[in-house]
């Protein structure tokens, strides 16, 4: 069978659950605790994964990055700022997470502004990461080119090597958090005949307001 046969006989009848507009928590991000947790009861593989899509140059860039923590309704996540995402939220920090969690047939779609979190924190978060991520956190450059697996490899066995009867090694000045205050989150219910559940919230003047979109 052809590729683009394949692809145009792929269904999936969604039939797991439904969203009511009234079954919603008035505040999204309690809404979103709850369904977070649902997620990880339902044991699908890295809950704490999304989408995180910024813009360089008028034009969107995505990929996977894992979520770390909600901290006073923001959505945090950690990365080197240096990376092409890190000066891509520089330039514009605009940006938009999209979960999906398959087994529960669920997306939430998250539109907001990207800002660091205080060093104190990306510190305290550093010394909690297991010592190899701490120093690949130091030995990659990030996004930069690298002639092979090998020297990539030799960068970390020279970190490892630097760092070596350290005990706590200090947090690099080029990693860190960025948290994203949301304004617009959305939740999607999969639903039969593709009639599927859209409820969403969007802040005016500090408020949260509740409403449904068509599929």
């Amino acid at each position: 069978m052809k590729l683009n046969e394949t692809l145009e006989n792929l269904r999936v009848s969604y039939q797991a659950s439904s969203l009511d507009i009234n079954d919603c928590n008035l505040n999204p991000i309690e809404q979103f605790n709850k369904w977070f947790q649902e997620a990880i009861k339902s044991q699908c593989d890295e809950p704490n994964a999304l989408v995180l899509s910024t813009i360089t140059d008028n034009k969107p860039r995505s990929r996977v990055v894992l979520l770390k923590g909600i901290i006073e309704g923001n959505f945090v996540f950690y990365t080197n700022y240096q990376s092409a995402k890190g000066l891509e939220i520089h330039k514009n920090p605009n940006a938009c997470m999209n979960f999906l969690w398959l087994p529960l047939q669920r997306q939430v779609r998250i539109e907001g502004v990207l800002s660091k979190v205080s060093d104190e924190q990306s510190s305290d978060y550093f010394q909690k990461r297991p010592r190899g991520s701490q120093l690949g956190a130091i030995a990659s450059p990030q996004s930069k080119k690298v002639n092979s697996r090998d020297d990539l490899e030799q960068l970390f066995i020279d970190t490892e090597n630097t760092f070596s009867g350290v005990d706590q090694i200090p947090r690099p000045l080029h990693w860190g958090g960025y948290f994203l205050e949301a304004h617009y989150i959305e939740f999607w219910q999969g639903r039969s005949n593709r009639m599927h559940d859209r409820i969403c919230f969007e802040k005016k003047n500090n408020q949260w307001e509740r409403f449904r979109l068509a599929p």
